[in-house]
């Protein structure tokens, strides 16, 4: 009926009945909304729909978002109503999340650009609206930094407060500084990633912000590296760790240091590790490097071709200790059904409630990128139900070999750009401009579409293989029978 009476005003351009409808129910208002917009000639203004943003009827609000989001031209307006939101200093936190929301939004246009720059500098706005502010930045989705933005987050990045600190990160992390951007970042990151008074994860997150990467590695950094690749620490910090490591050039002083970490870390950090071995040409190295590989609790997880491919550059004394580690990975499926088929009649009783602690602690980390009800991660399928649609059998084969199947719109895609660089992730998101690949525990890889050369499905699961290795029998047997017992949301 709302959508008769919505094409009945735009068909016959009943302008003064739709503007009518305005000033009565919401529902009344929605519809003659709705009407003016798309009518020809309707007439209506920024100033009648902006303050319907925060209005507490859920179905108004919706209609206005999607009325001012294609209205560009409207953007300094907006801007207004939004500053006086911004200034507002009894804000709930259900109104702040659903402002950051909007201000994400609308960010691509430039009058709110300037806003939220302006809002950093502004000592009235509340700081809890600045952090607001930059939290909208981070998920505005914009492939460039604006230059309003640039100038204050210097000012952001010096902040003694934590919140405003990882804020302000999360922005550069999020939205690369572009070429055209004047200010360096890097001095300031690198400030707070080397002070041991932050905490670890906002020194990852710094690392991890600098534009380009880490070259050189200094002892400072390199000693907090490795700390974070602690088997006891949260997934999201040693995977972080272990990707800034594999992208930086270590000496072979380092890459020796580093060896004492191989035999501990997880299947995903012990995949990450492996590019940081990629580079060097030490023999003394090669060979330390394949004997910790064998010797690796996750070594099982490995790629048979990625190990091979990572000993390309060593003397062949090295390759030549590496060809039988690539022998002992290349299982076939025989052996991946038979081991499946052992280890199934081996498990023991599990215990539901240890199960849902082994799904929520450190070592296997599954709620880092799975999600039972509403919590958990989102990198991949949500896991409410699973015990209503798997076997325990499937279960343990997608834990033991993630790469064996894939669940619908969580297939691995593998992205080849024009200069010959390949990313592989999960598809998250594809517009006319760009591709939006996820590559891990909070990492994402955005590709402008003018840049790829090619996409095609992948065959290895984002999941890393191995992660029994990470677990003793029981506790996999646990976490099985938490998983099997997941039949309607968290209990």
């Amino acid at each position: 009926m709302e959508h008769a009476f919505i094409h009945a005003l735009i068909d016959t351009g009943d302008r003064d009945g739709a503007r009518s409808a305005i000033s009565g129910s919401a529902l009344r208002r929605r519809i003659g909304l709705i009407a003016l917009d798309q009518m020809d000639d309707g007439g209506l203004k920024a100033a009648e729909v902006a303050p319907l943003l925060s209005s507490v009827d859920p179905a108004l609000k919706d209609a206005a978002v999607w009325i001012a989001g294609h209205h560009p031209e409207w953007g300094g307006e907006l801007s207004g109503y939004f500053r006086d939101r911004l200034a507002a200093t009894d804000l709930s936190d259900a109104a702040r999340g659903e402002l950051q929301k909007q201000l994400a939004q609308f960010a691509r246009h430039v009058a709110i650009q300037e806003l939220l720059g302006a809002i950093l500098a502004d000592p009235v706005v509340p700081r809890a609206n600045q952090e607001l502010a930059l939290r909208a930045m981070a998920s505005s989705g914009l492939r460039e930094l604006p230059p309003s933005w640039g100038l204050q987050l210097v000012p952001a990045l010096a902040s003694e407060r934590e919140p405003m600190l990882r804020a302000a990160i999360a922005v550069l992390r999020a939205v690369p500084p572009g070429k055209t951007n004047t200010i360096d970042f890097s001095e300031a990151l690198l400030r707070i990633a080397r002070s041991p008074s932050y905490p670890t994860s906002v020194r990852l997150d710094a690392v991890t912000a600098i534009p380009g990467g880490l070259t050189a590695v200094d002892p400072l950094l390199f000693e907090m590296l490795g700390e974070a690749l602690d088997p006891k620490r949260p997934l999201i910090e040693r995977d972080a760790a272990a990707k800034v490591l594999s992208r930086a050039s270590l000496t072979d002083a380092q890459l020796r240091q580093l060896l004492g970490s191989l035999p501990l870390v997880g299947p995903l950090e012990l995949t990450r590790l492996l590019d940081a071995y990629a580079r060097s040409h030490s023999e003394e190295v090669g060979l330390q490097f394949v004997a910790a590989l064998k010797r690796a609790k996750a070594f099982t997880g490995l790629r048979a071709d990625l190990v091979a491919a990572r000993l390309t550059n060593f003397p062949p004394t090295v390759q030549a200790k590496g060809r039988e580690l690539v022998e002992l990975l290349n299982t076939d499926s025989a052996g991946q059904k038979a081991h499946l088929e052992e280890l199934s009649g081996s498990l023991k009783r599990g215990d539901i409630r240890r199960g849902q602690a082994v799904f929520n602690g450190p070592k296997a980390a599954c709620a880092t990128c799975h999600a039972i009800g509403y919590l958990g991660g989102h990198v991949g399928p949500d896991l409410t139900k699973i015990g209503e649609v798997r076997t325990e059998r499937d279960l343990l084969e997608s834990i033991l070999y993630p790469s064996a199947s894939f669940v619908r719109n969580f297939e691995p895609m593998i992205l080849v750009t024009r200069d010959g660089e390949e990313q592989s992730g999960i598809l998250q998101r594809e517009t006319a401009d760009e591709v939006v690949l996820v590559t891990g525990v909070g990492a994402e890889v955005r590709t402008p579409r003018a840049n790829i050369a090619e996409m095609r499905p992948g065959t290895v699961s984002v999941m890393p293989q191995g992660l029994e290795t990470q677990l003793s029998g029981q506790e996999l047997s646990d976490l099985l029978a938490f998983l099997k017992g997941t039949k309607w949301g968290a209990q």
